[in-house]
C-alpha cells in the first residue's frame, strides 16, 4: 500500500479523542491482564517445565478472543525444521478485511528468558510488583507487554469504531522467540494465507526514552557459534610441562584477543560496517544506561550509536573451563567458548560467519586445533522508510506521546524478520516496542514503565484506526 495507491477517509478528531478515552479507561484492565500473564513462568528453553508455556498460550488466546474483534482465535504449533518435534505453542487470531481494506499483522511473543538468580531480584521474578510507576517482573516488558499492547489497542479500536472496523487483522503471538524461534519459518509457511498482510507491526523493540518514542529502522544481525580450541590429547601436570607445552586456555586467550584492536573495536577483515547518520547520544547517557563502572572507558570508534547500531561487535558469552573451586594444577587439553557476533545492517550473516571463521583459523596460535559447532545465523534488517505505513506510524507516535519520534537502529537482533521479508516481500514492516533504557530486558529486575505502556497502546490504536480509513483503489493485495 502506497500513498499513490490509496485514498484516506478521515475519521476525524472525535474518533481519535474517543480512542484516547478508551485507552485510558482500559489501562487498569490492561495492567491487570499483564500481571496475570507475568505470573506464568513461560520459559521456552529446553529443560524447563513445558506446562507454563501451555498456560500462557491459553491465557493469550482467551484475551484475544475476549476482544470480540476476531473471526477465529486458536493455539497452534508447528514442526521444528530438521527435527522430529513440535515447537512451543503459539496463538493465531484472524479477522478478514472488508473489500478494499488493508490487513495488518501484529506480532509479539509470550515466552520469556529464565529469571536467573533469585537473590538478584528485588521482588520475585514472577510476581508482578509495582514500584515507582514501573511494573517489575520477568516478561513485564519483553514481551508480554507487547502482547497486551496489541490486546488493549484492539479493545479500544473495536469499542470506538464498532461496525466501522473494516481493517483485516492477524495477530501472531509466538512462544519461542527467546529460544531461537526454531519452528518460526515452518509456522509461517503452514499459516501463510492467514498471516498474509499489507503491514506488519513487530512489537518487540524499545523507545529512545520514557518521554520520546522511537521507530526502529535498523537491526543488526547475529552469528552465534561454539568454538573449541584444543592443544593436547589429554590433560597434563602444569608443573611438569608448563612453560614448554601450550595449554588450551593459553591458546584460547591469545586467539580471542586477535578479534579486537587496541581500542576494543572489532579487527576482523570482512566484517562490514554501515555508514549512516545517528542522533546525539552522550557518553554520560551510555554510562548510566549500560552501568559502566567509574574509570572504565567505552570501546570502539565513531559515534556511540554507530558503534551499537551500524558496526559489528564480537562478544564471548560463555566458556566451558574448570571453575575456580575445581581448579587444579593441570594444563587443559581443550576449551570451548560461545562466540556472539552482531552483524551490521547490509551484510549477510553467512558472509559474516565466513569472515570470522577465516580470521580465527588464520590466527590460531601454536598450531592449535579449532572446531566450530552449533552455528546459528540471523540476517540484519533495514526498514524501507518510504512506505505510507512508516509515515502513519510516526504521526501516530507523535500524537500519542506529544513528542517527535526518533528513528533508531538497535544493536540487538530479531532474526525472524528476515523470514517475514522473504515470505511477505510486499508488506511494510514496522518495528515498535514498549521498552525504555531502564527496562533491563533479559536481566534481573526487568520492568515496564507504565506511562510508556499507555502511550504505546494509544500509538497502536491510532495507527490501526488510521489504517482502517485507507481504501486501496485496486483492492488489497
Amino acid at each position: 500500500m502506497t500513498s499513490s495507491e490509496s485514498e484516506t477517509i478521515a475519521s476525524g478528531p472525535d474518533t481519535e479523542e474517543a480512542l484516547r478515552g478508551a485507552v485510558q479507561e482500559g489501562m487498569p484492565q490492561a495492567i491487570a491482564d499483564l500481571s496475570r500473564l507475568v505470573r506464568i513462568p513461560s520459559v521456552s528453553w529446553q529443560g524447563y517445565d513445558p506446562a507454563p508455556m501451555s498456560a500462557s498460550a491459553e491465557l493469550v488466546r482467551d484475551l484475544l478472543a475476549g476482544t470480540g474483534a476476531f473471526d477465529d482465535v486458536r493455539i497452534a504449533r508447528a514442526s521444528v525444521a530438521g527435527a522430529d518435534a513440535l515447537g512451543q505453542p503459539a496463538v493465531l487470531a484472524t479477522r478478514a478485511a472488508r473489500p478494499g481494506r488493508p490487513t495488518v499483522l501484529l506480532y509479539a511473543h509470550h515466552d520469556v528468558q529464565p529469571p536467573g538468580l533469585e537473590q538478584d531480584w528485588e521482588s520475585p521474578a514472577f510476581e508482578p510488583t509495582l514500584r515507582g510507576g514501573r511494573l517489575y517482573g520477568r516478561g513485564a516488558a519483553d514481551d508480554k507487554a507487547g502482547v497486551l499492547a496489541h490486546v488493549a489497542a484492539i479493545r479500544a479500536v473495536a469499542r470506538v469504531l464498532g461496525d466501522r472496523l473494516g481493517l483485516g487483522l492477524a495477530v501472531f503471538v509466538e512462544g519461542e522467540e527467546e529460544s531461537g524461534s526454531p519452528s518460526f519459518s515452518t509456522f509461517l509457511h503452514e499459516h501463510r494465507d492467514a498471516l498474509a498482510s499489507d503491514v506488519i507491526v513487530v512489537a518487540d523493540s524499545d523507545n529512545w526514552s520514557t518521554e520520546t518514542p522511537s521507530l526502529t529502522v535498523g537491526l543488526r544481525g547475529n552469528v552465534t557459534f561454539q568454538l573449541t580450541v584444543s592443544t593436547l590429547g589429554h590433560a597434563s601436570h602444569s608443573g611438569m610441562f608448563g612453560g614448554a607445552v601450550p595449554d588450551a586456555m593459553l591458546a584460547t586467550v591469545r586467539l580471542l584477543s586477535t578479534l579486537y584492536d587496541e581500542d576494543g573495536a572489532v579487527a576482523v577483515d570482512g566484517l562490514e560496517r554501515r555508514e549512516a547518520e545517528t542522533p546525539e547520544y552522550t557518553e554520560d547517557r551510555l554510562r548510566a544506561e549500560a552501568a559502566l563502572l567509574d574509570g572504565v572507558s567505552p570501546i570502539g570508534r565513531g559515534s556511540l550509536p554507530s558503534r551499537m547500531w551500524n558496526q559489528p561487535s564480537v562478544t564471548i558469552t560463555g566458556i566451558d573451563a574448570p571453575s575456580v573451586r575445581d581448579a587444579s594444577n593441570t594444563l587443559l587439553p581443550s576449551v570451548t567458548v560461545v562466540v556472539s557476533v552482531r552483524v551490521a545492517p547490509g551484510q549477510r550473516a553467512r558472509d559474516a560467519f565466513a569472515a570470522v571463521e577465516r580470521h580465527l583459523r588464520a590466527h590460531a596460535p601454536f598450531g592449535a586445533h579449532l572446531e566450530f559447532s552449533s552455528v546459528s545465523l540471523g540476517d540484519p534488517f533495514l526498514v524501507d522508510t518510504s512506505g505510507a505505513a512508516v509515515g502513519l506510524a510516526l504521526s501516530a507516535m507523535a500524537d500519542a506521546w506529544g513528542s517527535a519520534p526518533v528513528q533508531v537502529g538497535v544493536g540487538g537482533s530479531i532474526p525472524f524478520i528476515a523470514d517475514l521479508v522473504e515470505l511477505f516481500p510486499q508488506a511494510q514492516i514496522l518495528v515498535t516496542g514498549v521498552e525504555d533504557p531502564d527496562t533491563r530486558a533479559h536481566s534481573p529486575n526487568e520492568s515496564l514503565h507504565l506511562g510508556v505502556f499507555a502511550r504505546a497502546i494509544l500509538t497502536e490504536a491510532l495507527l490501526l484506526a488510521r489504517l482502517n480509513d485507507r481504501v486501496e483503489s485496486d483492492g488489497p493485495r
